[in-house]
């Protein structure tokens, strides 16, 4: 009896996480679709997960929107070979700071914190992005 005590107890703490988990999924995904497009030099699908300005400013040329990304500083997104998910924070119903660990081609940590909003109609949208290098190596 005590055995299933514990197993019924460790279900139940292990909800919250979960609920978190969902709870922070939709913007995950609009962060590592972008990311993964940056990655593929794909600006088409990369412009695809950001906000509706910078939609509307490359509408005519999505390609230029990878490019505009890598040469303005923002390279290390498109050239890390992986990323992982921190921390994360509410602005306000449907804005979220988001912070992502990025790991480049040569093992150096990069920092990013993306802004996210729901869009009326199309979901989670990266809205701006903050990158810094970070001391350290990954692995």
């Amino acid at each position: 009896m005590r055995v299933l005590w514990v197993l019924v107890l460790s279900v139940f703490l292990m909800m919250p996480g979960t609920a978190q988990d969902a709870m922070e999924q939709p913007w995950r995904d609009s962060v590592t679709g972008q990311i993964e497009a940056l990655r593929s030099a794909d600006g088409e699908t990369a412009l695809s997960f950001a906000g509706a300005a910078f939609r509307a400013s490359y509408q005519s040329n999505p390609q230029r929107f990878a490019e505009d990304v890598a040469r303005s500083g923002y390279g290390p997104i498109g050239e890390s070979r992986s990323h992982s998910f921190g921390t994360f924070r509410e602005l306000s119903p449907g804005v979220v700071l988001q912070e992502v660990e990025l790991i480049d081609a040569d093992g150096r940590v990069w920092e990013a914190v993306y802004q996210l909003a729901d869009e009326r109609d199309e979901g989670w949208r990266v809205q701006g992005v903050v990158l810094r290098s970070t001391p350290g190596l990954g692995i």
